[in-house]
């Protein structure tokens, strides 16, 4: 009974993961490269529903159901914008340069916002507690424990796993990123434009990010600047896991490192190694299956 109790929580964990890896996948399927401001905009968007859910109370009244999508809407409307701006000012202008200066100019972005966000005029870097978007509720079966917040998790991960998808498969802009992500030279002599599907790219993966931090904020005690770097660098995990550049992929990389953070999080003695299980977990994949569980192996030319 206490495995199904870890394996439920697990999955609610493992969504938010999965969430957040949707947003490093897509930029890196088009792109390819690590967008590491990408959990730092994870934690813009739980501080944006923070100041945003009281006045949404205000207009909505308390924890209604139509309340908590504005407050997720607008939340991710705000973020995207705020990636666009980003991939706008810090990343169009390296778009030709190595791999390594835009990766170190996504490191000292993901510096910059962490660094802006604590000092006291604007964050501050003292933990605040999130607000209840939503009455919490626990659904029993005999031992076992459901809460509200984890179907809530799991549901909004689903449904914007389908329209990721959707997007990418069925329409004529999906169409568009994966000529751009195939070739972008070719793209642009066919009429795509490139800088637009970039930045809506980057848009849609932040937007994800902002929808990511309000789901992982309902769950922590408190958020604060620095909330988005364990979850980010886990997320990122999961999505090598899974196989970068792979939406299912990401979604199933979350999941089992979710699965696999909780179940040991219940075991005497390995609660305190969570950080090396998902390390070491990465470390086995790029040696044995660098492509990950749903990528391809691809030669790349020199």
């Amino acid at each position: 009974m206490d495995w199904l109790q870890q394996i439920i929580n697990g999955l609610g964990l493992g969504a938010i993961y999965a969430l957040i890896a949707l947003g490093y996948t897509m930029v890196y399927g088009v792109l390819r490269f690590i967008n590491f401001a990408h959990s730092d905009v994870l934690m813009l968007g739980a501080f944006s529903a923070f100041y945003i859910a009281p006045k949404v109370e205000k207009l909505m009244g308390s924890q209604s159901v139509i309340g908590c999508i504005m407050v997720f809407v607008i939340a991710a409307g705000l973020c995207a914008c705020l990636g666009m701006l980003i991939e706008r000012l810090a990343y169009r202008p390296l778009r030709n340069r190595p791999k390594l200066t835009v990766l170190i100019t996504a490191i000292g972005v993901s510096l910059l916002i962490e660094f802006t966000a604590q000092n006291e005029k604007v964050f501050g870097a003292s933990p605040q507690p999130f607000p209840k978007l939503l009455p919490e509720h626990s659904i029993h079966f005999g031992k076992l424990i459901l809460s509200s917040n984890d179907l809530l998790t799991v549901s909004v991960t689903a449904v914007l796993l389908i329209g990721m998808w959707l997007i990418v498969q069925k329409t004529r802009i999906g169409t568009a990123m994966r000529a751009v992500s195939y070739n972008q030279q070719a793209a642009s002599l066919m009429g795509v434009p490139v800088n637009r599907i970039i930045s809506f790219t980057f848009g849609l993966g932040s937007a994800l990010a902002a929808v990511a931090g309000i789901l992982y904020a309902i769950k922590a005690p408190g958020i604060e600047p620095l909330m988005g770097v364990q979850p980010g660098l886990r997320a990122f995990v999961a999505a090598v896991l899974g196989g970068i550049g792979n939406l299912p992929g990401a979604v199933l990389g979350g999941i089992i490192l979710g699965l696999l953070e909780t179940i040991a999080g219940g075991i005497p003695g390995l609660s305190n190694y969570r950080d090396a299980i998902a390390f070491g977990i990465l470390i086995l994949i790029l040696i044995l299956k660098p492509a990950g569980l749903l990528g391809r192996s691809s030669v790349e030319k020199v």
